[in-house]
């Protein structure tokens, strides 16, 4: 009987039927899209770094033997250990290690560590790609929250999804209330009812459910695919794969199944409350509980804002998951938009304004000393080229006395309180960071002349400024001196040696040579010439493996130009030399294809975002005009005219659609105040760059799918015969 009995009533009622089956589908579609497509750029992330950096999790440096690689495959947890030949040099060896289970790799670091006896120093871990699977350094108070943000919006939009399933099927059996009544006073119990329910969800909604999974899974590999084709010409990048793994369908599906299970047992629960009298008379039309005057939309509106609003009052419970449902959506979008926004930002204050002057070519040789290069006066005599650089990075320490310190830097309390652990001090003496700058003769020599200190290959150039971390941030960065700039000698110490040397020092700078560099912020910087380094190397060391040559064109050269000094520079490098070489305005090129690409995802993304929303406004809005068609019946009979009922339709429009948008933007105001304050970006520069237009697009078609909503349900009422309306108890 009951099975008769579902089945005519889903065959009797195929519109409400098919918007609940249409709601699932839609919902399950973009679920399935969204969890694909993420877990396609996860997979896709990881590929890159994997490509670019290599699969290790954890690497140890020192002087290690084969009977090492052994100990370190001994630990339970090590899945495999083997020399980088590429990174080991001499003594000093590299050993990459990795793991079974990840999410223990920095507990296990330390056991493996003490065991071998091995200083913290020399430990290193893979930090970019172990936070791709959400393991984070417990030591570090700062880590990565890019991967966490990525989720916390994925999590938004889906329950947005899953929310949209569950309105539908509330709406849907809310509006049956007085059926079921009728059921349970002919002697139906709440066991059978909550079956047949159950039963007609499955009939109705498994079909949807399975279409829009393998539905999104097909947009997904297809939307993996454009993106191949958008970005075939972005030097660099790896071509993506799609890839699906069984745990994103079943979480997709289990969420549907779950929602439509959860949804279907709504009215049972509610009918075992209710006694089948107060059911059948209760027929699923607007009941206050409690009157509460609208004063607000009373004084707007007259008496189609009070009805208005004891409507909406009304169905609080019901459009409090709607509500919420089209706030997260527009919330997921408008962060997304602002997010991304401060993210470019960010690259252009950090890397290309900051280096726009400093370079035009560089060409990076690798594994290569600066005293073995033998061919920087060709280079320096290439055609269109103002001026060349060519040199070398070394690491090591300055020993400097305390009496030394900058009256500034004192002032703003000490070398201590500003660098914190970077320096040590002891006896009276602090141990800083140095980095060393060797430069070729030539352009040491004009160094000193921009500078106006006379040329001397034989002492070096102090670069006399610390950032004042104290009363100014990492992207606004202010400098005060160093040091008093009265000492004419500096001692620096090896690092790997434990050597002293005095350096005389020729003067003192606030303005480091243009190279594209980025020093720490606390370590003494020093420029040398490669004659004073050929005397000192061998007691200092320390020096980084490659040598760079840096070049600046003539005023105004275009990509062409720079195309020739590549040629050129590649021809007067000769093919002894392993090297990569980079100009600038392709970089610049080459960055805006990616941000192109990155914002067509997106722009994809938000649109999903906002589809997802207008949606659930279409879906619930729809379904709550068409369950109240004897309320406006009563209306019209008591003389309302169809001016006042459109008016009523207008001011629940507007008060459905401008409620999240009024919950949501106070929200994003204050979360991407959070974001902003975080940067350190000036608020004046997010909001001249801000997607005012995006976010003011999305509201205006929350407002018109409100409308389109309204309007289509209200001409289906207005549709229908005063007399059927009011007699006919079997509306649901």
């Amino acid at each position: 009987m009951w099975r008769d009995y579902f089945l005519g009533f889903i065959k009797n009622n195929r519109g409400s039927a098919l918007s609940v089956a249409t709601a699932v589908f839609i919902s399950t579609l973009f679920l399935s899209l969204l969890c694909s497509l993420f877990f396609n750029f996860w997979n896709y992330e990881i590929e890159r770094i994997v490509l670019e950096e290599g699969s290790w999790q954890a690497r140890i440096t020192g002087s290690f033997s084969e009977d090492t690689i052994a100990d370190i495959k001994d630990f339970k947890n090590v899945k495999k250990a083997e020399f980088n030949n590429d990174l080991s040099s001499g003594q000093d060896v590299v050993i990459d290690i990795y793991f079974h289970d990840m999410k223990t790799v920095y507990k296990d670091m330390v056991t493996i560590a003490e065991a071998l006896q091995i200083p913290d120093s020399d430990v290193s871990y893979h930090e970019i790609l172990l936070s791709e699977y959400l393991i984070h350094n417990p030591n570090d108070t700062k880590p990565p929250l890019l991967m966490m943000f990525y989720l916390v919006i994925l999590a938004v939009v889906s329950l947005s999804l899953i929310l949209i399933i569950h309105n539908s099927f509330a709406l849907a059996m809310n509006a049956r209330v007085r059926q079921f009544g009728t059921l349970s006073s002919i002697g139906a119990s709440p066991g059978q009812i909550r079956s047949y329910l159950l039963q007609e969800a499955a009939i109705t909604c498994t079909i949807p459910i399975l279409l829009g999974s393998a539905g999104g899974i097909l947009l997904s590999f297809g939307t993996v695919q454009l993106i191949n084709m958008l970005a075939a010409n972005i030097a660099g990048r790896h071509e993506a794969v799609f890839v699906y793994h069984p745990l994103v369908l079943a979480i997709t599906l289990f969420s549907s199944f779950v929602t439509v299970f959860v949804s279907a047992l709504i009215p049972a629960r509610r009918l075992s409350k209710l006694t089948a009298l107060t059911a059948v008379k209760g027929g699923g039309e607007l009941q206050l509980k409690k009157r509460r005057d609208s004063r607000i939309l009373s004084a707007l509106f007259g008496i189609e804002g009070e009805l208005a609003g004891a409507a909406l009052k009304s169905q609080k419970k019901a459009f409090r998951t709607s509500t919420l449902s089209l706030t997260l959506s527009f919330m997921g979008f408008t962060i997304m938009l602002c997010f991304f926004t401060l993210s470019g930002i960010s690259t252009d204050h950090t890397y290309f304004e900051r280096y726009q002057d400093a370079w035009d070519v560089m060409a990076t040789l690798e594994d290569t000393p600066i005293e073995t290069f033998e061919t920087a006066e060709k280079v320096s005599r290439l055609n269109g080229i103002k001026s060349s650089v060519i040199y070398q990075k070394a690491a090591a320490s300055n020993i400097v006395p305390e009496t030394v310190i900058s009256d500034e830097l004192r002032e703003i309390g000490g070398l201590t309180t500003v660098a914190g652990e970077s320096v040590d001090f002891s006896n009276g003496s602090y141990s800083i960071p140095a980095v060393i700058v060797i430069m070729d003769n030539m352009s040491f020599e004009e160094y000193c002349r921009q500078i106006g200190i006379t040329p001397d290959v034989s002492g070096s150039i102090v670069l006399n400024r610390i950032w004042d971390s104290v009363n100014s941030n990492f992207r606004y960065k202010e400098f005060i001196p160093y040091f008093t700039g009265e000492e004419r000698t500096i001692k620096l110490r090896g690092e790997e040696t434990g050597n002293t040397v005095d350096l005389p020092i020729l003067g003192f700078s606030d303005e480091p040579p243009l190279l594209r560099e980025e020093y720490d912020n606390y370590s003494i910087v020093q420029f040398i010439s490669l004659s004073l380094w050929q005397q000192i190397k061998d007691s200092v060391g320390g020096a980084e493996d490659d040598t760079y040559i840096r070049i600046i064109a003539d005023e105004g050269a275009a990509l062409s130009e720079l195309n020739v000094i590549e040629e050129e520079l590649l021809s007067a490098i000769g093919g002894e030399y392993s090297f990569e070489i980079e100009n600038r305005i392709q970089e610049r090129i080459d960055n805006d294809k990616t941000l192109k690409g990155y914002m067509l995802i997106i722009g994809a993304l938000c649109s999903l975002l906002a589809i997802i929303g207008l949606a659930n406004v279409f879906s619930n809005t729809l379904g709550f005009v068409r369950h109240r068609k004897r309320e406006f019946a009563r209306y019209i009979s008591v003389g309302m005219t169809e001016s006042g009922i459109r008016k009523m339709f207008l001011i629940e429009a507007l008060v459905i659609g401008g409620r999240p948008v009024l919950l949501t933007l106070p929200l994003t105001v204050v979360i991407v105040g959070f974001m902003i304050a975080a940067s350190y970006l000036n608020p004046a520069e997010f909001l001249a760059e801000a997607p005012i237009l995006p976010i003011f697009v999305f509201i205006l078609a929350v407002f018109i799918f409100v409308a389109i909503a309204y309007y289509i349900g209200g001409k289906r009422i207005m549709q229908c015969s005063l007399v059927e309306l009011l007699k006919n108890d079997g509306i649901f």
